[in-house]
């Protein structure tokens, strides 16, 4: 019983030295490291062979896949985020995201890992130099092994307020 206490009490002075940790889903996209929250991911897929085209859609809608019965608009992140759009590897995979029960893929170059991140770790996007919208960043987190990964707000990325608004 005193143990329990003992550890309790081990892990709220973590919690307060630390922070509170953020599960993230950590993507690259030409080399650079992005996070996500795992929260708001359903599932990571392979890229299918093709990828349903929507006409007059903006460039960055790479089209529509049948994920299980179910129509998921699918977007290029890279164009989506400024970059230079290129070939797809056997590496890239689509990041199916759910959000206030919008359905949506990603398309990323790979999937790197699965990372707990806390709150310490994470400066703000206002110090990074970087061509991409800083509005789309929540932060910028330093990993353990040194490399800085780049906390995305997929709400403003994609303004999901807007499309449920539309909804309403």
């Amino acid at each position: 019983m005193e143990n329990t206490k003992v550890g309790e009490d081990l892990r709220k002075r973590d919690v307060e030295r630390r922070g509170a940790e953020h599960i993230t889903l950590v993507f690259e996209l030409n080399t650079e490291s992005f996070g996500l929250d795992v929260n708001n991911i359903r599932e990571i897929v392979r890229v299918p062979p093709f990828i349903t085209r929507v006409p007059n859609s903006p460039g960055y809608i790479r089209g529509v896949i049948n994920l299980r019965g179910s129509i998921v608009p699918v977007f290029d992140m890279e164009l989506k985020i400024g970059m230079q759009q290129k070939e797809l590897t056997d590496e890239a995979r689509i990041v199916v995201v759910s959000w206030d029960e919008i359905l949506f893929g990603i398309i990323v170059d790979s999937v790197r890992e699965v990372c707990t991140i806390y709150d310490v770790q994470i400066e703000s996007a206002s110090q990074i130099n970087t061509s991409m919208d800083r509005k789309y960043i929540l932060g910028v987190a330093k990993h353990e092994d040194g490399r800085l990964i780049l906390l995305l707000d997929l709400a403003v990325l994609f303004e999901i307020d807007a499309i449920l608004e539309e909804e309403a």
